[in-house]
């Protein structure tokens, strides 16, 4: 009798575990191992214009509503050899970088009598030989600190500027008046201002691609505007 219960018995228990397998199998493993974090799903085209270049012709931006300061910040916590990549001389103008024009004297440049009718129906526009000081070719001048900017593959990138107390400064000259005649040169030179570009070497960082961490880049900025008489 005692025999045919513990068969009984031991029939019920096999054919309760052959339903389900125990727990502590783990047939589902845990949700973590199935979930990448978000980001990883969005979209980000680093060819496409910023929102601070949306209304601007310009390759570079000196404000940026969208600047990612947190986590620039976290990069270069992150980078042991942040202190080889940085360098800059924060402290730019005239009296260092042009010589025979102090900064005094550049800041005082004023172009606003000039209208860039010489490339009009007459090239002896008073704008074109009057006015004060100032370069032949008019342009604007700035010791800036570029946020982002585009770089030599048209892809853009964030600059590390004013995160805690460094600074990327570049002087960038640009013409106002861009292939129009040479201030105070005759009409019969046919002469017309060019803009001139020179490539920086700036720390970046990768908006679609925060992994990579800062890295240098290299952009093409508008360093001059000159004169150019052709053959």
């Amino acid at each position: 009798m005692a025999l045919t219960v513990s068969i009984l018995l031991a029939s019920v228990v096999a054919a309760a575990l052959g339903s389900h397998p125990p727990a502590y199998g783990h047939p589902h493993p845990p949700a973590y191992g199935h979930h990448a974090p978000a980001y990883a799903h969005s979209y980000c085209d680093p060819t496409a214009a910023p929102a601070c270049a949306a209304n601007s012709t310009l390759s570079y931006c000196l404000e940026d509503p969208e600047y990612p300061e947190y986590e620039i910040k976290g990069a270069i916590s992150a980078d042991h050899i942040f202190a080889k990549k940085y360098a800059d001389v924060a402290d730019q103008s005239a009296d260092d970088l042009v010589e025979t024009v102090a900064k005094k004297q550049e800041e005082a440049f004023d172009y606003s009598y000039y209208t860039g009718a010489s490339t009009g129906a007459s090239p002896y526009d008073v704008t074109h030989w009057a006015g004060p000081e100032g370069y032949i070719c008019p342009s604007d001048v700035a010791y800036a600190r570029p946020r982002r900017a585009l770089n030599v593959e048209g892809k853009w990138r964030v600059i590390v500027n004013d995160v805690h107390y460094y600074t990327q400064t570049a002087r960038l000259e640009t013409c106002l008046f861009p292939e129009a005649a040479c201030r105070a040169l005759a009409p019969c030179y046919k002469s017309h201002c060019t803009q001139k570009y020179v490539y920086h070497r700036l720390l970046s960082f990768d908006p679609c691609d925060p992994y990579k961490g800062l890295f240098i880049d290299i952009y093409k900025l508008p360093s001059a505007c000159s004169c150019h008489i052709p053959a």
